[in-house]
Formats: C-alpha cells, structure tokens, sequence
C-alpha cells in the first residue's frame, strides 16, 4: 500500500517480498516461487541486493527482516561430516552472510529504513517482566534464545538504519532512541465505506484471530458464552484463515468487532473495521500511549477492554450503551479516515526519504570537498 501511494506521489517505488502471503495480500513483486532449491533463494537475494544498489536511493525493509536475512540466526550442523556441503555449507553461507546488506547498503550511501511490525521486535521476558496484562503471559513461541536473537538484530539494524518505525507503540521500549511510531497503512479508506445496518438480533460479534492465545480469544468465547446463559441475544462470528480477499462480506454482518485483549494494540484487521464504520473493542495499554501525537490519543476510538472486563464492556455495549453504536461507529471511520488514509502517512514518509537523502548527498559532497 506505501509503494502504490509513493508511486501516485511521483516516487519510483517498489515492494518486494520473499514468499507469496499466506492470506493473500498483494505485492508488487514475489521473489522466491514454491519449489525453488535453497541455494538459488540464495543467488536471487543476491539478485536483489545488487538491484538495490544499482537502481534505489532508499531501501525501506519491513518486519525486521533485511534482504541477506533468514528469520532465525542460521547454524552449523557439527552432527554431519564438515564436507557435507549440500547442508552445511548453505548454512556457513547464510550465517556469514547474515544482514551483510546493511553494511554494503550503508558504504553505497543509500538511505534504510526500518518499519518493525510486532513479534519481530517483541521480546518475551521484556513483556512478561514490565506488562500486567500481554500474550507473553499465555503463548510459548517466546524463549531466552529468540529474545536474545532479536536484541542481536535490532543492535544490527540500529548501527546502520537512517529511520526506524515502530506501528506498535508497545515496540518503542525495546527499539533504539530515536525510533518512531508510524500508524497502520493497510486500508485504503476509499475502497472500504462504511457498511451501515440496523442492530442485528441477535447482535453479531465479530473477532478474527490470526493465533487464539496471543489474541486472547477463549477470554472473548467465555464472556460471550456466560452472556448468552444470561439470557442476551448475540452471536460470535470468528473469522480465520480466509484469504484476504474473502474477508470483508464477514466483517460487514459485524454491529461489534473485537481485535485483541492482551497485546496492548489494535492491528490491521481494526483499521480494516473502522474503515466500515464498525465500533471497536480491544486493550489499549495506557503506558504505551505516551509517544504518541497528542491528538492520535485523543481521537482514539477503541472501547477499551480486558480479560477480566470484556463481559461487562459487552453487556454495556448491548443494553445500556446501545444506542452509541452508531456515534461508536461514526468516530471510528472518522478517525481511520485522519489517522490511517496511505495518503497522508505516505507523505509523512516521503518527507523522511527526501531529508534523509538530502543529509547523505550532503555529507558525500562535504566529504569530497574535504579530500
């Protein structure tokens, strides 16, 4: 979505991806087709590097990730013979190799940019040891091992990048100084109007987790369940792994949708929902908010909820509260339409690229001057 909103504000741009998505969203170019053998991955990541050098002067990466980067540090297997080159001499490859690209992107004078997403740069015993409330509490994909492999990679992309970004706030405490939150850019708010329609009976709650723990679903199932034991009328609608293109039919039965009740933000799917004027229900870290613009958390829609609380938030929403809905529904668009329209963050973006180019070609003249 930036590279298409770039290219409308007259920047050559171009995303690139290593695999196809798995729900389906869409980008310009797809570099490794299924089958392919590990050691031409490889040779086309190397394809790539040298484009990158040849053709761009900013090289935005995403998700932590860089273009010599494998998700894990890549290991020796000493269990094999040491000539035994189809398995570890991929793997000597990959780990001297590893995220190599920063340095030879930095001595090409080219500006990176960095946009850390959520688990790429989320540490477990960080959030376990300084949240209350998170998913490190109830998911086991954190350990020691993946913390400390993180840290090692921030402390790579830090020494090299021009910009980072962080489109979770919670990412801010475990990023350099100088990192700076940039809101979601998934939707095109023109292409998702409001989807208006009385309150249903029963009302539809709609979730789509993309992992039931991190997400806190069996909480949302639990209230609902003992919600419908007290006689209100309702219905939890699940949406999961539909492709993307699938999804909005689903959305546009909601009269409620909630994201998430123990990461501390909202995600994509949220914006996806407030484009069609949907009210949102999620946890909101209070702490997370303060290097966020004034404004932002002022005009931040999302009823906040918790485990403990997503009953009554419910119950409140559907009796008492039920005639906000609409005004919930309304502020929601409005604020994705300020806050999450590609146009407006791509211009912020575009200013960065623009300065940071300026400061390196700046600095490449001084320094030939000085010579």
């Amino acid at each position: 979505m930036l590279a298409r909103f770039e290219r409308e504000q007259g920047l050559s741009s171009r995303s690139v991806t290593l695999r196809p998505d798995r729900f389906g969203f869409a980008a310009d170019e797809v570099l490794f087709t299924s089958g392919i053998a590990p050691w031409r991955e490889e040779c086309r990541r190397i394809a790539l590097l040298q484009r990158a050098l040849r053709h761009f002067d900013v090289i935005h990466f995403n998700f932590g990730q860089t273009i010599l980067q494998s998700q894990t540090v890549p290991r020796l297997d000493l269990s094999r013979r040491p000539w035994a080159l189809r398995h570890n001499g991929l793997a000597l490859f990959r780990q001297l190799s590893w995220m190599t690209d920063l340095s030879l992107l930095h001595a090409a004078n080219k500006v990176i940019v960095m946009t850390y997403q959520g688990d790429d740069a989320r540490q477990g015993d960080y959030c376990r040891s300084h949240f209350e409330i998170s998913h490190a509490h109830h998911v086991n994909y954190y350990n020691a091992e993946s913390d400390e492999w993180k840290r090692r990679a921030i402390g790579r992309v830090a020494r090299y990048a021009d910009r980072i970004y962080a489109l979770n706030p919670d990412l801010l405490h475990v990023l350099p100084l100088g990192a700076r939150f940039l809101a979601y850019a998934n939707v095109d708010p023109l292409d998702w109007r409001p989807s208006v329609k009385p309150l249903g009976d029963p009302a539809v709650v709609l979730h789509a987790p993309t992992d039931r723990e991190a997400k806190g679903t069996r909480f949302l199932c639990a209230a609902v369940d003992e919600l419908k034991r007290k006689g209100l009328r309702l219905e939890l609608a699940l949406v999961e792994d539909l492709p993307h293109d699938q999804v909005r039919p689903a959305y546009e039965r909601a009269d409620i949708v909630v994201d998430q009740l123990l990461i501390g933000w909202y995600g994509g799917f949220a914006v996806e929902a407030m484009c069609l004027g949907k009210p949102v229900v999620g946890y909101i870290r209070k702490a997370d908010l303060r290097p966020l613009p004034p404004d932002f958390v002022h005009d931040l829609p999302i009823v906040g909820a918790t485990p403990a609380t997503i009953k009554d938030v419910l119950s409140d929403l559907l009796t008492s509260r039920r005639g906000d809905l609409p005004e919930l529904g309304r502020r929601a668009r409005q604020f994705a339409e300020r806050w999450h329209d590609p146009r407006q963050i791509v211009g912020e973006t575009a200013r960065d690229y623009a300065g940071l180019v300026a400061a390196k070609r700046e600095r490449r003249r001084y320094s030939a001057g000085s010579v």
